[in-house]
């Protein structure tokens, strides 16, 4: 049911948009090009496994899930499944 200005729809092509807006963030921040031996942050080796499976990585993967968590802290974006948080 269309309200005011908003068509069919228009809530659920918001959350796309997000969505997409989103996924083209991340794939910007990957990291490219050659792979470090060791991590950027701790000095730690980086398995070969992990190097092969993702080009150009720079941190062991401690400090990348560290890194992930201070971004996910920093993401404008809500990620709160509820309701109630969407609307604050």
């Amino acid at each position: 049911m269309a309200v005011g200005w908003a068509g069919d729809g228009a809530v659920q092509d918001q959350i796309n948009s997000s969505l997409e807006d989103e996924i083209e963030r991340v794939r910007r921040n990957l990291p490219k090009g050659e792979s470090l031996a060791e991590c950027q942050e701790c000095g730690e080796p980086i398995p070969e496994a992990r190097r092969k499976a993702m080009p150009g990585v720079r941190f062991c993967l401690a400090c990348q899930e560290e890194q992930d968590k201070e971004a996910r802290a920093n993401s404008p974006y809500n990620r709160k499944g509820s309701k109630d948080s969407q609307l604050r």
